[in-house]
C-alpha cells in the first residue's frame, strides 16, 4: 500500500518572489521611501499600495510565462518577432542593470562607512564582496537553490531590523492608517516638481525588469502547470514583502526625521545616524544591517537579471548551468564593481553613467512591460492561461505609468541631472581643494533615482 506523502512546508513552494522583492528593495529604495516619509510622514503610504498593486499583476504575469512556457523569453520573442526585439530587450535591461549596479557598490559601502573611517578599507572590503558574488555564479552546481537561501536570509535580517527600529519609535498608528487611504488634495499638481514624490516612490517600488525576471527564475525553480498556483501565490508573497518593507522604511522616517520642515538626506546613513540620536549605537547597527541586506541581496540578483537576459536575447542560454549567462552577469558585476570602486577610492563622478542609464530606462521599462504584456497576451503562447480581460486592462495602465514615469525621466529628471553635472565640472575645473567626506556624501544623492528603472 503506497504511503501518501507528507505535505511540503510552506517554505518549499516559494522562492521566485522573494528573489524578486530582494532586488527592488535596495539603496535606491531605501532613499526614496526615508526622504519621502521624512519630508511628508505617513501621508503617501497609499502610493505604497498603488505601485505593488502594478508589480504584483506584472510579477504574476512573469511567474505564469515562466511555469507556461517551454521556453525562454527570449527565445519566444525571437520566434514571433525576429532577434532584433530580443536583442533590444536585453540590451537594455543589460545596460540598466550594469550602470545602476554602481549604486549597489555604493549602498554595500555606506553600511561599512558608518563605522569605518578608512577610505581604503572600505573599498577594498566592496572589492572582497564582489568577488564573493563572482566565485557564488561558479562554486555551486545548483546555483539557484543557494540563491534562494540567501536571498531568504536577507528578507528575514531586512524585516527584522527594520521592523525592531520602527516599533522603538513608537510611530503614529491613527496616522499611519490615514495614510493608506488616498488623498491628492496634499499633492499639488499643478506643478510637475510637486509629483516627483509620488512617481519617484512608484518608479523603486515598480521595477518592471525585475518583474520580467519572474518567468526566468521559475524556470529555474522547475515549476511547471502543476505549480502553477504555487507560482503565483509566491509572486504575491514577494509583492506583500516589498510592501511590508517599503512602509517600514517611510514609517519609520515619518516618525523619527519628519517636522514639517524640508529634510534633506544626502546618504542612507543619515537616517542611521538619526535612529543613533533617538536609540544610540544599537539603532545604527540594526539599520545598517538592513541597509546592508538591502543592497547585497540587491547588489546579487540585480546582475543576474542583466547577465541572463542579455544572454537570452542573444541566444547565448538562460540556464543557470549555461555558461554565458554566468560570463554576462560576471560582466555586469565587474562593471558595477570599477565604477563603484572608482567613486570609493577616487572620488569618480559617476554621473554620467547614471545619465545614460536612466536614458536607455526611458525606452527600456515601457519596452520590457509591453513586450511581457504581448507575450501573456498570445494564446498560442499561454493557451487557457493567457491573460485575463482585466489582467490587460490592470496592465495596460501600469504600462501607461511606466510611459508617465519614462517622461519624468526624459524631461525632467536628465535635464536637472546634466544641468548639476555640467555647473559642478567647472567648478571642478577652478577648484582643485575638495572636502572629500563631503564629496562622497554628494554621491549617495543620485542613489534616490537609482532604482527609478
Amino acid at each position: 500500500m503506497n504511503e501518501i506523502p507528507a505535505p511540503r512546508p510552506w517554505y518549499t513552494r516559494i522562492g521566485p518572489g522573494l528573489i524578486t522583492a530582494c532586488v527592488v528593495v535596495g539603496p535606491g529604495s531605501i532613499m526614496t521611501s526615508s526622504t519621502v516619509g521624512a519630508n511628508n510622514a505617513y501621508s503617501l503610504l497609499w502610493i505604497v499600495v498603488a505601485s505593488v498593486a502594478f508589480m504584483m499583476v506584472y510579477m504574476t504575469m512573469g511567474a505564469r510565462l515562466g511555469v507556461v512556457a517551454k521556453e525562454s523569453p527570449g527565445d519566444l520573442i525571437r520566434k514571433r518577432t525576429g532577434k532584433w526585439l530580443a536583442v533590444l530587450v536585453g540590451g537594455c535591461v543589460f545596460f540598466i542593470s550594469a550602470a545602476f549596479q554602481s549604486g549597489n557598490n555604493i549602498g554595500v559601502a555606506a553600511a561599512f562607512e558608518a563605522f569605518i573611517d578608512s577610505k581604503q578599507i572600505v573599498t577594498g572590503l566592496v572589492i572582497i564582496f564582489n568577488v564573493i558574488a563572482i566565485s557564488f555564479l561558479f562554486a555551486f552546481k545548483d546555483m539557484y537553490k543557494m540563491l534562494e537561501r540567501l536571498m531568504m536570509t536577507f528578507v528575514g535580517l531586512m524585516l527584522v531590523s527594520f521592523a525592531v527600529n520602527l516599533v522603538r519609535l513608537k510611530p503614529d498608528l491613527n496616522a499611519m492608517m490615514w495614510g493608506f487611504v488616498p488623498n491628492l488634495d496634499q499633492i499639488d499638481t499643478s506643478k510637475a516638481e510637486n509629483m516627483l514624490p509620488l512617481l519617484g516612490l512608484m518608479g523603486t517600488t515598480f521595477v518592471i525588469s525585475a518583474a520580467f525576471y519572474q518567468a526566468y527564475l521559475v524556470h529555474q525553480k522547475g515549476w511547471g502547470l502543476e505549480q502553477l498556483k504555487s507560482g503565483l501565490v509566491d509572486a504575491r508573497v514577494g509583492s506583500v514583502i516589498m510592501a511590508l518593507i517599503t512602509i517600514m522604511l517611510m514609517s519609520t522616517a515619518a516618525a523619527g526625521l519628519y517636522t514639517g520642515e524640508v529634510v534633506r538626506l544626502n546618504n542612507p546613513v543619515d537616517v542611521a545616524k538619526s535612529l543613533e540620536e533617538t536609540f544610540g549605537a544599537s539603532g545604527k547597527i540594526v539599520f545598517c544591517l538592513g541597509l546592508f541586506s538591502a543592497a547585497y541581496s540587491s547588489f546579487i540578483v540585480n546582475s543576474m537579471i542583466g547577465g541572463f537576459t542579455l544572454s537570452d536575447g542573444l541566444g547565448l542560454g538562460s540556464k543557470p548551468t549555461d555558461l554565458w549567462p554566468r560570463l554576462m552577469t560576471t560582466l555586469a558585476l565587474l562593471t558595477g564593481m570599477a565604477v563603484g570602486v572608482a567613486t570609493l577610492a577616487f572620488d569618480f563622478d559617476r554621473t554620467p553613467t547614471i545619465i545614460a542609464a536612466q536614458a536607455v530606462t526611458v525606452v527600456g521599462a515601457p519596452l520590457v512591460a509591453g513586450v511581457l504584456l504581448w507575450l501573456t497576451s498570445r494564446k498560442d503562447i499561454m493557451g487557457e492561461h493567457v491573460n485575463s480581460t482585466f489582467t490587460n486592462a490592470f496592465a495596460g495602465l501600469g504600462l501607461v505609468l511606466l510611459i508617465a514615469m519614462a517622461g519624468k525621466t526624459a524631461f525632467y529628471d536628465l535635464p536637472a541631472k546634466y544641468q548639476k553635472w555640467q555647473e559642478d565640472s567647472k567648478k571642478t575645473a577652478t577648484v582643485h581643494v575638495f572636502d572629500s567626506d563631503q564629496l562622497f556624501s554628494n554621491h549617495f544623492e543620485n542613489l534616490l533615482r537609482d532604482r527609478s528603472c
